[in-house]
């Protein structure tokens, strides 16, 4: 679409009154907007939308609101985003009678504080506005516009509605961000000082290659299997670096090196000269994978080098200009860093979020690399609109897409994922069947008979170092309770806090780097079996999806330094139970394919391909019809549809190590360092657990959706009172209907 929009503006008289800083302001947002859509060449389309979006504010009504504000008065809201988004779509429908055209500007106008709405309400709720206020307010906004400096317009055209959705989506974030760094020059100049200091992908790079010499003399001391399959899969990720962008998959056997292999390709990749890639995001599925791979990154590249980005407290997106509500917005990242480490949660929920304080960063992604670690734990349930978005970002954004793991789904290989089919997916590691095969570590036990939680206790007691993997918290409490007073009892999960966790797991790895074998028994949710580097002599594991227990196994032998293999022993739990949904159907699908399988296929990557196509093909890949509402831009309905974690969650401050200081600073001033200095001593919980916590009085509120825990945190098992577990990514699926 193009408009001149300059041929209506050319007869119509100036404003009345002042409105230099409104002016100045608009200009502001609008270029920097503008900066941030040339990545996704949409400049124009954003620079119009930071022109338009807060005309309304030379509305008289909302200067008094200003005023009434500043000073400390109480009055009545005034909306001010609805002015800019009906001139928008009085000028475009009305005025030049397209009929579509009008919502990629009213859309992120009209949703720039409150979040993006749905079109077709947007359309009634505008069509009334600009009938009430044809003789009031609309001519002085079209005089307003005269004295702006508009340039033609041109909208990309997409032939599939959800591309336009996604470009309405990115564009909304562009003008949200511009916005944002506006307000917070103006509010918290010193923040906005702060904004730009990261290293640059060539400094990031220089210091990758210092301390990989120095890793490469080290590991050279020790020439096992392990190592050489680290050496060689490194080497294929600087070789692979040189193509073009695209999709690639980097599939390493666990202990392969991944994580290091993984950074040196995005960092490379992103240095060629003629893709002008300006980030790297790396996404993983669990917050303690999250912890141990942004540690790696820091002792690699420097502490300041990496923002790391678990989760946020919910920030209302709203109109309200006092001070507090502002600070509140700016705590929102707008990832404007060059590496950052985040959650899948936090990816994927932005993506189909309306939310402005999610959505504000995700134009940042434009022009990036952006690896999924651990891709197989995408939830099945969300696979369709999941990877139509992923391969949009590809082909639209110029996204290079790295898809790691040990057991590779085969998203391109099945009919029942169309999203993928015909996409070039280039392999990294060519070669990777033969590393499986070379580090063939482990002896797979599979146990026949269901195992109660007292023989199991009694097993466990024998191992003087072994690590027991269950599918639920509540599970592992279980087994925590039957092994009673036992010593050198030792437990993993989201109950305990970021902070706690890594104290554990430097002390589990201490005691298992001993030579004199100190005893350790670890008891462990699945926060544990994805790239969290342990290695055990022994571990169980309770029978669940088969890429979770691949994944388990790896912990088991991890660096193949020992006299003999590791032992893993797959077990029925006689009590318990397993998380719902595709968790389930992916379990019941393992405990088919280890019946009919030797346990010892487990190391070839072609049962992974027989269980992620029969698994794609009993699982419905899109259960909340999201795509559907996309197609329709009702951006409210994707949000509230699209959840990796089914239910609402909180967060909870609980009482460990620095806690209280924490909460205390982030109280006096809430802002993004001092969230960020809180998150670790952060544990989630749904938010119908709360009801019973508030009730008995060990939990009390102390923000919107953050708590303080007033309850009993024990040093073994974290937070007491909490059963079910939000970071175990289960979301609700259905199998595919019969018939």
């Amino acid at each position: 679409m193009s408009i001149d929009w300059s041929s209506l503006y050319a007869h119509t008289p100036g404003p009345s009154g002042k409105w230099d800083r409104l002016d100045e302001h608009l200009n502001s947002v609008a270029k920097e907007a503008s900066c941030f859509g040339a990545a996704f060449e949409a400049e124009d389309l954003t620079y119009l939308l930071g022109i338009l979006h807060d005309l309304g504010k030379i509305n008289p009504a909302f200067q008094d609101y200003l005023q009434a504000a500043a000073q400390g008065r109480m009055h009545n809201r005034v909306r001010h985003a609805i002015w800019g988004a009906a001139l928008a779509y009085w000028l475009v429908w009305r005025q030049l009678r397209k009929a579509e055209e009008w919502k990629e500007l009213a859309l992120p106008i009209c949703g720039h504080h409150a979040g993006l709405g749905a079109a077709g309400k947007l359309a009634q709720d505008l069509e009334e506005f600009v009938r009430e206020n044809t003789s009031r307010g609309m001519p002085l906004l079209k005089a307003a516009c005269a004295e702006l400096s508009l340039r033609p317009l041109t909208i990309a055209h997409f032939k599939e509605s959800c591309r336009r959705e996604l470009l309405i989506r990115m564009a909304f974030s562009a003008l949200a961000d511009a916005d944002y760094l506006a307000t917070e020059q103006h509010f918290e100049p010193d923040h906005a000082q702060w904004r730009g200091e990261w290293p640059r992908l060539q400094t990031l790079w220089t210091r990758f290659q210092e301390r990989h010499t120095q890793f490469v003399r080290d590991c050279a001391q020790t020439d096992t299997d392990v190592n050489r399959v680290r050496r060689e899969v490194y080497e294929s990720c600087l070789r692979a670096a040189d193509q073009p962008p695209g999709v690639f998959r980097l599939t390493v056997p666990t202990g392969g090196g991944k994580t290091r292999s993984g950074l040196a390709f995005a960092l490379k990749h992103a240095l060629r000269r003629d893709l002008q890639l300006r980030r790297v995001v790396v996404a993983l599925p669990y917050t303690s994978i999250i912890d141990q791979t942004a540690r790696v990154y820091r002792d690699i590249l420097g502490d300041e080098a990496v923002m790391e980005h678990h989760s946020q407290a919910a920030v209302k997106d709203e109109e309200q200009q006092n001070l507090e509500a502002i600070r509140s917005r700016l705590a929102s990242e707008n990832w404007d860093a060059t590496l950052i480490v985040t959650t899948t949660v936090q990816l994927f929920e932005s993506l189909f979020s309306n939310r402005t304080s999610s959505v504000r960063k995700l134009h940042r992604l434009a022009r990036s690399v952006v690896i999924l670690d651990e891709v197989q734990t995408l939830p099945a349930s969300l696979l369709k609109p999941t990877l139509d978005v992923l391969r949009a970002l590809v082909e639209d954004y110029g996204v290079t897409l790295v898809l790691s793991t040990a057991t590779q789904p085969s998203f391109d290989d099945t009919p029942y994922l169309r999203e993928f089919q015909g996409l070039d997916i280039r392999e990294i590691v060519p070669n990777h069947p033969e590393h499986f095969e070379c580090l063939r570590r482990v002896d797979y036990e599979r146990r026949e008979d269901p195992l109660g939680w007292n023989d199991l206790a009694q097993e466990v007691r024998k191992q003087p170092q072994v690590m027991v993997i269950l599918n639920t918290r509540k599970d592992a409490l279980a087994l925590l309770d039957a092994l009673g007073d036992t010593k050198d009892v030792f437990h993993l999960s989201t109950l305990l806090c970021g902070a706690h966790r890594r104290r554990v797991l430097d002390e589990i790895r201490a005691r298992l780097g001993t030579h004199d074998g100190r005893p350790v028994r670890l008891i462990s949710t699945q926060v544990v079996e994805a790239g969290v580097d342990l290695d055990f002599p022994v571990v169980y594991r309770a029978v669940g999806p088969l890429d979770r227990i691949v994944q388990a196994a790896g912990r088991c032998n991890r660096e193949g330094t020992r006299s003999q293999k590791g032992r893993m022993v797959i077990f029925e739990p006689a009590a318990g139970g397993t998380p719902r949904g595709p968790y389930k159907t992916g379990l019941e699908l393992a405990r088919l394919l280890l019946e009919r399988h030797d346990p010892e296929e487990l190391n070839s990557p072609e049962l992974y391909r027989e269980y992620f196509q029969r698994l794609f093909s009993e699982v419905d890949l899109d259960a909340k019809d999201i795509q559907q509402y996309r197609e329709t831009l009702d951006y409210p309905e994707v949000a509230r549809r699209y959840r990796l974690i089914e239910d609402d969650t909180v967060s909870i401050v609980v009482n460990y190590e620095e806690s209280d200081r924490m909460v205390k600073a982030w109280q006096r001033h809430p802002c993004r360092e001092t969230w960020r200095s809180l998150q670790p001593y952060l544990v989630n919980a749904f938010v119908f657990e709360t009801r019973g916590f508030l009730a008995d009085g060990s939990l009390e509120p102390i923000g919107a959706t953050v708590y303080r825990w007033l309850g009993k945190y024990d040093r073994l098992r974290g937070l007491e009172g909490g059963v079910y577990d939000p970071s175990d990514l289960i979301v609700s699926g259905n199998r595919k209907q019969e018939g």
